[in-house]
């Protein structure tokens, strides 16, 4: 333990001065005669796992509203490495997951586009195109700690719906002295391949205050390296209804109830595509914090302060699978009771072998200006600046400047056979025509390869002035008053590039000659999946081709040029035909506030009311670049591409939209005993529309196949999630360190935004699929007496003289126009959610022993509709969550355990290959177990080991159904050993 002094502030001595006056209970002279006693008190700092929880414990008891909090164990040393999983230790927070670390947080069911992150109270621009702020980018060395405010603040800024989390990083003045403390580890994981077995990670905090504590310097940096591999089994979507053929009724089985005529009755549903993949990542993190503060007088404080990170993730992917358009190639097929398809086999189009290659780097960066003058023992003033930008470029790739995927294969095959009739994944396998289910490596071939180049930038520019009168003059229960104004200009866009499907596309003609078959190396599946049942060795297909993704491309780009192609040649250029798409969003918000605080007693009871009100108003720009398009080709059996015309006709669209709000907000605390606290709060917070939704203009897919003819379309006019919030909790503080708590929160949320999909045709854009030409290629293929495949159409067409010169086939206006899906988010009606909390913390006395639990159950009328097809406005994210944390801390030694559980919840609405009814995703339930050891060598010394998901949980999701299977994901766990040095 460490004692220190605590100098008694004018702004303490102010608060307890009016509560003296205002109640009586003291005379003046007593009153002086204790604030002299009181200008100096011994405070004993308790460090590790116990001092966490117990400041912790202080600050949710200590605020007015609903509050939460996670403190440092001490200087550079935060409970986890990563600061979201150190947020679902509070209660009502969950966390999904990136690369098998915590991302990105649930709040009370709200997911992360519904929560903002604050960098000592200043927001935060999102990762990526989007609100969500990537916590897994951020060391937690720097953090001294976490605020999770629940209910609204006037004084806050706004668009935490759910919650506002604000990182606390150190400021030297607020802990004066030279303190320093660093730290190396060697990270283990177990699911590493194909990089580095043991990776480093090291730390290293500086602090100090010079001159009499009036100059304060801080510096933290931080290097973390990760290797590891990812097993991943997915599908990209479900159909719908779609056409079934008639069967001999031994080749098929279906499941769903029928009416009184014996028909089946329901929907039903088949898989678009199902694949497999191995994901092979070497992550670097870097970051930084310089901070300097002066205070050249006792009530003068300035601070600037930089911050900094860089997140650079590399990844080698191999994959294989198969892709399913449906017709009239069903030969057979299995439907269960709720009409999915759980079995499935289907003619035509082909199998693939992929390898994929890219970079992305992640950089932020953040500077501040913030002056603090209290100037009396009546006014205090803050002026805080901030200019923070978080920039993505997913082509940090030297060789590429872009990510790329090269996929071969062959579509010489008799059928693919889809299983899900056992075990936890499906299998998908290929009767080829070599009367095998194994393909010859000479038989493989080209199918395309595309080149993806997509950049973004998100931007925050903020001032923020907040003024506070102190209570000096009248005797009144009022303690003070905050008011205060803020400028926020969020600014957020970025370009897509896209190669298009470079080199032929799919099969037509064959370019088997280019690839060796020594280019080849045959896998079985081994421990592929092997935590799911049905995975590794008895997984189906349990074989798959590994190539060399630059000799691949080095033999396309060779032989599939110019001269052999035309304009389909082979090019890794994903400005091939300029940029594809591009938008801007601008937001310009002005805010001001008042907030004031009340305390009194009523009944020998203490009461504090803290109310505010916010008003904020909104201006919306979005800029967006549009493409004309010209037609959609058909290029392959199973490939359709979109052309668009040539010669500066691209231009840029712009739309405006405004709203503004009132934020109100009441808490009430009241101190029923000295143990028992009570609150009610009351109040308005809202949450910004996506700012992908607010991109005004529409686009079209590039790769318009049959049943994936889909496109999107913003609307900068959208308003704001606004929800009216309740909160009432009683929290018994029993020990030092020790409480339980119980709460109910309901929340009224107006203006959700509901994805709408609408039936769209677009003049001169006309479809090749069921024109004349295309029927004439079906009657043409049946009369023979085969099976009217995609391939099959294609190949007769062009025996009938309908392709191009590049052996393409181009729409007539002789076809019917193609049938577009279009997607606009539209504000709709209003949800409820409501849901109770309860923890409990306890420390066991001296015995070093302590224990967490919490729980948090939600429920509202948020909830997606599996059984129907319409489109909906569900609450992504909504799940019931509980966590577990027990340890001993005692004599240099702390053991820590912990369990984090997610219910299954709602990921999101609309799949990547899904049909046009927009249907979900949903996450399986996941509980993972951590556990850190420390050891204590000296004062100064510490050795430690930490084990993430020791029980080596894996993720899973699925659509309407559980067996409606859509990815299964499995990393290992992950181990660290390391040591600690401070002063």
């Amino acid at each position: 333990m460490k004692s220190t002094k605590f100098i008694k502030t004018p702004l303490a001595a102010s608060v307890a001065m009016i509560l003296t006056a205002g109640l009586g209970t003291m005379s003046a002279y007593a009153q002086d005669e204790q604030e002299k006693a009181d200008n100096e008190i011994e405070v004993i700092e308790i460090k590790g796992i116990r001092g966490s929880m117990i400041r912790a414990m202080d600050m949710k008891r200590d605020a007015t509203g609903v509050v939460d909090a996670i403190s440092a164990e001490e200087m550079g040393k935060f409970p986890d490495t990563n600061l979201a999983e150190s947020l679902q230790r509070i209660t009502g927070v969950s966390v999904s997951r990136s690369n098998g670390e915590g991302s990105e947080i649930t709040v009370r069911g709200f997911g992360p586009e519904f929560n903002l992150i604050t960098l000592n109270g200043r927001q935060m621009p999102g990762t990526g195109y989007t609100r969500s702020y990537a916590l897994e980018n951020i060391a937690a060395d720097g953090v001294s700690a976490l605020e999770v405010a629940k209910s609204g603040q006037a004084d806050v800024p706004s668009g935490g719906l759910g919650a506002t989390v604000n990182i606390i990083t150190t400021r030297p003045l607020n802990s004066p002295g030279e303190k320093f403390s660093s730290s190396i580890k060697a990270i283990h994981d177990s699911s590493n391949e194909a990089g580095d077995d043991v990776t480093p990670e090291f730390s290293a905090m500086y602090s100090n205050t010079y001159a009499d504590d009036t100059f304060g310097f801080a510096v933290s940096f931080s290097h973390q390296e990760r290797d590891f591999q990812q097993q991943n089994a997915n599908i990209q979507g479900w159909q719908a209804n779609v056409d079934l053929p008639t069967l001999d009724e031994g080749d098929y089985i279906d499941a769903r109830p029928v009416d009184s005529d014996g028909n089946p009755t329901g929907n039903y549903f088949f898989p678009k595509d199902m694949n497999y993949s191995i994901a092979d990542v070497e992550r670097e993190r870097t970051n930084g914090q310089v901070t300097l503060q002066y205070s050249p007088v006792e009530n003068f404080t300035a601070t600037v302060d930089y911050t900094a990170s860089r997140a650079i993730t590399g990844v080698n992917t191999v994959g294989w699978g198969i892709w399913n358009e449906f017709g009239s190639n069903i030969n057979g097929y299995e439907l269960d009771e709720n009409g999915t398809a759980i079995y499935a086999d289907i003619s035509g189009n082909d199998g693939s072998f992929t390898a994929s290659r890219g970079t992305t780097e992640v950089k932020a960066r953040s500077i501040g200006l913030n002056l603090e003058w209290q100037i009396n023992d009546e006014w205090e003033v803050e002026f805080d600046y901030h200019d923070s930008k978080n920039e993505t470029d997913n082509g940090a790739d030297d060789g590429l400047g872009s990510t790329g995927q090269i996929i071969l294969g062959s579509d010489q095959l008799k059928s693919k056979v889809y299983d899900y009739r056992t075990g936890e994944i499906p299998h998908a396998y290929v009767n080829w025509n070599n009367g095998t289910t194994v393909l010859d490596p000479s038989e493989i071939d080209s199918n395309f390869s595309q080149f993806s180049y997509s950049p973004g930038e998100s931007k925050v520019e903020q001032a923020q002035l907040h003024t506070t009168w102190f209570n000096e003059r009248f005797e009144i229960p009022l303690v003070k008053v905050k008011f205060g104004a803020a400028h926020t200009k969020q600014t957020m866009g970025g370009f897509t590039a896209w190669s298009g499907l470079r080199g032929g596309p799919g099969f037509n003609p064959s370019f088997t000659e280019i690839f060796p078959d020594g280019m080849f190396t045959y896998n079985d599946t081994g421990d592929m999946l092997d935590q799911f049942s049905g995975g590794g060795s008895a997984l189906e297909p349990n074989y798959y081709y590994t190539y060399s993704f630059e000799e691949a491309l080095a033999r396309q780009l060779a032989y599939l040029n110019e001269d052999l192609l035309g304009d389909n040649q082979y090019s890794i250029d994903p400005f091939y035909d300029g940029i594809d798409s591009e938008s801007y969003v601008e937001e310009k918000t002005q805010s001001f506030y008042v907030n004031s605080l009340w305390e009194f007693e009523v009944a020998n009871y203490f009461v504090q009311i803290n109310a505010g009100l916010r008003y904020e108003e909104t201006d919306v720009t979005s800029t967006v670049r549009q493409r004309v398009e010209s037609q959609v080709n058909w290029v392959s059996a199973s490939e359709w591409i979109m052309q668009y015309e040539t010669g500066g006709t691209d231009n840029f669209y712009q739309e405006e939209g405004n709203y503004d709000i009132w934020l109100p907000n009441i808490d009430v605390k009241v101190e029923i005993t000295d143990e028992l606290v009570g609150r009610v709060s009351w109040g308005k917070t809202m949450a910004r529309a996506p700012l992908g939704n607010l991109a005004g203009g529409r686009s079209l897919t590039g790769s318009p196949k049959p049943g994936a003819r889909t496109g999107s379309q913003g609307n900068t006019n959208l308003l704001p999630f606004e929800s009216t919030n309740l909160d009432l909790s009683l929290e018994y503080y029993y020990g030092e360190g020790s409480y339980a708590s119980v709460g109910y929160f309901k929340k009224d949320v107006d203006n959700f935004i509901q994805t709408q999909i609408t039936e769209t045709t677009i003049d001169g854009l006309y479809d090749i699929l069921n024109g004349p030409r295309y029927l004439e290629a079906v009657a043409s293929v049946e009369a023979r007496g085969e099976q009217a495949t995609s391939d099959a159409v294609f190949n007769e067409m062009l025996a009938l003289g309908y392709g191009n010169a590049d052996g393409a086939i181009e729409p007539t206006s002789s076809d019917p126009l193609m049938v577009w899906n279009i997607s606009q988010p539209q504000n709709t009606d209003s949800k409820s959610v409501d849901g109770f909390e309860v923890a409990v913390q306890h420390l066991f006395g001296e015995s070093g022993f302590g224990l967490g639990v919490n729980a948090t159950f939600v429920d509202g009328d948020v909830e997606f509709d599996v059984a129907s097809l319409t489109q909906q406005a569900p609450l992504s994210g909504l799940s019931d969550s509980a966590n577990f944390q027990a340890f001993y801390d005692k004599d240099g030694l702390s053991v820590k355990v912990t369990y984090a559980w997610r219910d299954s919840y709602l990921i999101g609405v609309g799949q990547s290959q899904g049909s046009s009814d927009a249907p979900p995703q949903f996450g399986d339930t996941y509980g993972q177990w951590d556990l850190s050891v420390n050891y204590d060598i000296n004062e100064n010394m510490t050795v430690f080991f930490e084990g993430i998901n020791l029980n080596n949980e894996t993720e899973r999701g699925y659509g309407r159904y559980e067996e409606q299977f859509l990815f299964a994901r499995q990393y290992g766990p992950r181990y660290t050993i390391g040591a600690r040095y401070s002063f």
